[in-house]
């Protein structure tokens, strides 16, 4: 008999679409082994590692780009803007190499998060794409107008060739996209013990007094680690691997733990707005900080998200980076919402995929 095949296109920004996507596919097959899984993203093979258990297929292979970053917060858009039309004027031959490799393979389904050419390969191929995400590329092109308006036309275009769209919390409206599927939160879920992390990597400090500090895969180059030393009875968890050796710091070198790790022995976590790092956060009901960011339109609705279903603490930027860092002696502020968020995003999208794809065994 032969296996069933997910073929899974992920964005090629930053190190959070690849998790979040990876923890899904990781759900797949727990549920259903026999499904092959291939991996289709430039994130490197160890990041997939630390949430898929068994066999997968990497291939590594970019449609998209998200945006082009020095840091987690700095933006080249001029450069964005280049490499998107390099992109659009690419298309065909990517579009044909896909097809290509999509029939040789057999593959019965892309499950996309969220390059935007994978919806035309898909129909190019004759085979069905099913996308995740709580917004899409088009939206953050478009709000920064000029240019990027015929580009984020285009990429809205192909969105269209979708058949269906899991809308992950904390999300755009996204109104423009055919059948969408309301899902609770994706992300990953600790491997350890709270008490084997404590072990492992010698914290001693009080839960209220451990601090995880989490910006992405490209990290945060204006963080004042250097003001961190005035809270000596505090331990900051980092995975920042240029931070200084502070007494008071925790340094993660070894890649096969994650942030979501480290949650369950924080007060809180410290970061830039970010769908992963939220969603995995709220799922352990542990508080989050972090900035407003008005030039990256997803934040908006991401920080809005935050408000409503977890306890939080929003700081302007001035605060995080200019400022002394009192707000760790302030009170925290409540979830607006009373009825609390649906936690089941990953099996939801995993069940939905696997009865799909057993209807098409022969």
């Amino acid at each position: 008999m032969n296996r069933p095949i997910l073929y899974i296109a992920i964005t090629n920004h930053g190190f959070g679409h690849a998790a979040r996507t990876a923890s899904v596919a990781a759900t797949i097959q727990k549920l259903c082994p026999e499904v092959l899984l291939i991996m289709v993203t430039t994130a490197p093979r160890w990041l997939l590692e630390c949430y898929i258990d068994g066999d997968f297929i990497h291939r590594p292979r970019a449609f998209d780009l998200g945006v082009v970053q020095a840091d987690s917060l700095k933006m080249d858009k001029e450069a964005t803007l280049t490499k998107l039309r390099d992109i659009k004027k690419q298309q065909n031959s990517l579009i044909a190499s896909e097809v290509n490799f999509i029939r040789q393979n057999r593959v019965q389904l892309i499950l996309a998060d969220v390059p935007f050419l994978a919806p035309v390969f898909a129909k190019a191929a004759g085979i069905p794409c099913w996308m995740m995400s709580n917004f899409g590329w088009d939206l953050v092109y478009r709000d920064w107008g000029g240019e990027f308006v015929p580009i984020a036309d285009w990429i809205s275009e192909c969105y269209r060739e979708s058949d269906r769209w899991f809308r992950l919390p904390f999300h755009e409206p996204l109104q423009a996209f055919p059948h969408i599927i309301d899902v609770g939160l994706t992300g990953g879920t600790p491997r350890y013990s709270a008490d084997e992390i404590r072990s492992i990597w010698g914290i001693t400090a009080p839960q209220d007094k451990t601090i995880l500090l989490t910006f992405g895969g490209l990290g945060l180059q204006q963080i004042p680690y250097e003001k961190l030393r005035h809270f000596p009875d505090w331990q900051f968890i980092v995975f920042d691997q240029t931070a200084p050796d502070l007494a008071n710091f925790i340094k993660i070198h070894d890649r096969k733990y994650r942030p979501v790790d480290f949650m369950p022995v924080c007060s809180r976590v410290i970061s830039k707005p970010g769908y992963g790092t939220f969603a995995e956060a709220t799922l352990l009901d542990i508080p989050v900080v972090t900035i407003t960011r008005d030039d990256f339109a997803e934040a908006a609705f991401l920080v809005e998200g935050l408000k409503n279903y977890n306890t939080h603490q929003i700081l302007t930027p001035q605060e995080l980076f200019n400022g002394n860092w009192e707000f760790l002696h302030q009170p925290m502020q409540p979830a607006k919402q009373t009825q609390p968020i649906a936690k089941d995003g990953n099996q939801a999208i995993a069940q939905t995929i696997i009865n799909y794809l057993h209807t098409q065994k022969t």
